[in-house]
């Protein structure tokens, strides 16, 4: 039986950092399951890390390309060590602006994707495997014109959270990310050059590299949140000390939002 690592969202950012760096602390796997949507760019992967890259080019958000994934897991019945869920994205706006097509998506590949990876997975995964998904600083609090995005990452940190107390007898870890502003291709999908920005200020902005370096060490010392970075630390604390309507009102404030879908006057 083969030791394998799946890695969603492995074609760039967080999803693509793990896949180089796991490498470097797993030394007994046969393949790397790399899925996202781009083959061209998991193709690419191929040259950089010494373990054998199987590219599988699917759409996560599409439940015949989850059937696909489950499809070959019971065709090649692997021993999955690691399952990194690394997939998702966001829109930066106002609600009344982003059709709903865009919001189910992307309650389809943030909330329902990693769900149905695990259940599927879960068959082939034995004492001291690991899971990992990528939540999100916006998990802390309720983000207006950050609303849905956020309110998925909530969902995601939660559902982690509680899954790994409820996998402890299977000896399986599961592990939330909460990165905050990180240096991704996140940004491209989420904003609109050609309309009003809805964040303009950021607080800080991290490089993934360092987010992921610390969330592996976070991984193998079975801590169930890992969070990078000073301020994302410092706003973690403050959402939970200061009432929601005020942590909100404060972030209004911040990026001069008016709470119209015109953003600001």
């Amino acid at each position: 039986m083969k030791n394998i690592i799946v890695v969603t969202g492995a074609s760039s950012g967080m999803g693509k950092e793990f896949l180089l760096r796991i490498v470097e602390k797993e030394k007994n796997i046969d393949e790397i399951w790399a899925i996202a949507r781009r083959e061209d760019r998991l193709n690419e992967l191929k040259d950089k890390v010494s373990v054998k890259i199987i590219p599988l080019a699917l759409d996560l958000s599409k439940e015949t390309d989850l059937s696909e994934y489950k499809e070959k897991l019971a065709r090649e019945n692997p021993n999955i060590a690691i399952l990194a869920n690394c997939a998702g994205f966001g829109v930066f706006d106002h609600s009344e602006n982003i059709a709903s097509p865009v919001k189910l998506n992307m309650i389809d590949l943030n909330v329902k994707a990693p769900v149905a990876m695990i259940d599927y997975s879960l068959p082939y995964m034995k004492q001291g495997a690991k899971i990992m998904n990528i939540a999100s600083c916006a998990a802390f609090q309720p983000i207006p014109y950050i609303n849905d995005y956020a309110a998925t990452k909530a969902f995601l940190l939660s559902y982690s959270r509680a899954l790994n107390r409820e996998l402890k007898y299977r000896g399986i870890h599961v592990l939330a990310v909460a990165p905050y502003w990180t240096k991704t291709e996140f940004f491209d999908r989420a904003i609109d050059d050609n309309k009003t920005k809805v964040v303009i200020n950021y607080a800080a902005m991290y490089d993934p590299a360092d987010v992921m370096k610390l969330a592996i060490k976070d991984l193998y010392k079975n801590k169930d949140v890992s969070i990078y970075g000073f301020v994302n630390r410092v706003q973690g604390l403050l959402t939970k000390l200061f009432p929601h309507s005020f942590v909100m009102k404060v972030w209004m404030r911040q990026q001069k939002l008016n709470g119209t879908p015109a953003i600001r006057s």
